[in-house]
């Protein structure tokens, strides 16, 4: 099996953003996970983050740290960022990308149609921004993409799920992203369908399982923008309504696309910090509803369809609430996010810090010191050879790599645990909230019926017992330097 999600606007690039960090903690396979944004907006700030996201996650799957343990296993590949306006010399706006000026001359009566479809500030509005909540604007303009140039992105893919079918493999393909808004909402059913025929084109539809992910609304804002001059944008108020009319439309469209369909959404819309029309400003904070979008896909992934449709539906148990309950697969997700947090915040709070000591007082003085005896595990001296030298050039980076991505992962959790009304769970996210960390028992973090361990050995939880407890013997070559000591701190985090 082979996997592919294509990510469609802001939302669908927020919940790649959480997919890589559940594939980071182990929650997907070892089958490389191939990854497609597709957004109008190039520069738009959710798109960026996810990026970074990427990025930092891989520069840390390259020191090849996946072990007895499954973090890191996942290799991410990605074919890149795909813009309608890419590769064209027009304005980016829907009059110069289909020739309005000459389709009024040489064709007036589709020239009159085009006036009867969009006013004249949707024809001319700036699209370098996005589809500014407009899906017939996206609509008319995703419609026109090729999937069969070698040199594109969707070419690349197309040709990869080709190879794929044709070694025996049977890939999954899914789309993400929201339907009240205008890039996922136009994007996901017009791309779905081109993929769809596309595929069937190349006779392999059938061996392909294509699937979706519908985010609803689960935000709101208030403009800001005033008396600006600014008239197309998206305006929240408008949401719900057009949710309604997409969920009209996939109601009897999507049935022939995609085998399976996954709705998502939240009755309470959480506020957006700052309205933005688009570009890097567009930088919401991750939501628990991108986490969810993140099991709709590894539910999907990793789950046979059979040849069978199906809609998915989620929910949780108590409104405004959110608790282990109500996480899908809850035992395998909450053993990988307790790890991944309890490694994340001991390497942050204490191992990181220590690091940092060590190479300004000199190892020699650091092995000395209190601290020396899980150090010399690490590094250790035989005679006169160094078996690892903490100073060289690729220790330090690995230092480097690993806290960055500790970082990024803490920085996700603790976000998705800030959404307003809303009361989250899972972990106590003011222990690592803003970086603000420091060596607490480690039981403290986890909050509800996360951690199901006696009282006993809740009070002995704390980072110096994890310290003491690492065994570089017990992990895989190499199993000394900063990546053994990352690997054998995150198999002993584990509960």
């Amino acid at each position: 099996m082979s996997i592919y999600v294509i990510g469609i606007g802001g939302t669908g690039a927020k919940c790649i953003e959480a997919i890589i960090q559940l594939a980071a903690i182990g929650l997907f396979t070892e089958e490389t996970l191939h990854i497609l944004f597709v957004d109008a907006d190039e520069n738009n700030g959710n798109l960026e983050r996810s990026l970074k996201s990427l990025k930092i996650y891989q520069d840390c799957h390259n020191l090849s740290l996946a072990d007895k343990h499954p973090w890191m296993k996942t290799k991410i590949e990605s074919f890149g960022l795909w813009s309608p306006f890419a590769n064209t010399s027009v304005n980016n706006n829907l009059g110069s990308f289909f020739e309005y000026n000459i389709l009024k001359d040489d064709e007036p009566a589709l020239g009159n149609l085009f006036d009867v479809l969009y006013t004249s500030e949707e024809r001319d509005a700036n699209l370098d921004v996005g589809f500014r909540g407009r899906p017939a604007i996206g609509a008319a303009v995703m419609s026109q993409v090729k999937l069969d140039l070698d040199y594109d992105s969707w070419g690349k893919m197309m040709n990869q799920l080709q190879k794929d079918t044709g070694g025996g493999k049977r890939p999954k393909v899914f789309l993400c992203g929201s339907i009240f808004g205008g890039t996922g909402a136009s994007g996901l059913p017009t791309l779905g369908r081109l993929i769809h025929n596309n595929l069937d084109n190349l006779r392999i539809r059938s061996k392909i399982d294509l699937g979706c992910l519908f985010v609803l609304p689960y935000f709101g804002f208030t403009s800001t923008l005033g008396d600006n001059l600014e008239t197309v944008y998206a305006r929240s108020e408008q949401f719900l309504l057009n949710t309604e009319a997409a969920l009209r439309y996939y109601g009897s469209q999507t049935q022939e696309t995609f085998d399976t369909v996954y709705l998502l959404g939240n009755q309470n819309l959480s506020p957006v910090k700052k309205f933005s029309v688009g570009k890097n400003t567009q930088r919401n904070d991750p939501h628990f509803i991108e986490f969810y979008g993140a099991l709709a896909a590894r539910e999907f992934l990793l789950n046979p369809t059979h040849g069978q449709k199906k809609v998915v539906l989620m929910n949780r148990e108590n409104l405004k609430h959110l608790t282990w309950k109500d996480i899908p697969d809850q035992k395998e997700v909450n053993v990988e996010l307790v790890n991944a947090t309890r490694f994340s915040f001991t390497w942050l709070a204490d191992i990181a810090p220590k690091l940092a000591e060590a190479k300004r007082i000199g190892v020699k003085d650091f092995q000395r010191g209190t601290e020396g005896a899980w150090f010399v595990k690490l590094f250790p001296e035989r005679g006169q050879k160094k078996e690892v030298d903490f100073n060289d050039q690729d220790q330090q980076r690995a230092i480097e790599i690993i806290t960055e991505w500790c970082r990024d992962y803490l920085r996700w959790l603790s976000q998705i645990h800030q959404c307003v009304d809303e009361k989250i769970q899972l972990f106590n996210a003011n222990h690592f909230i803003n970086s603000n960390l420091s060596p607490q028992n480690l039981s403290d973090l986890i909050a509800g019926q996360g951690d199901s361990r006696g009282k006993d050995q809740k009070s002995k939880d704390t980072i110096q017992k994890l310290k003491e407890r690492l065994h570089p013997p017990a992990i895989s070559l190499p199993n000394q330097g900063i990546l053994g000591l990352a690997k054998a701190l995150y198999l002993v985090s584990r509960l």
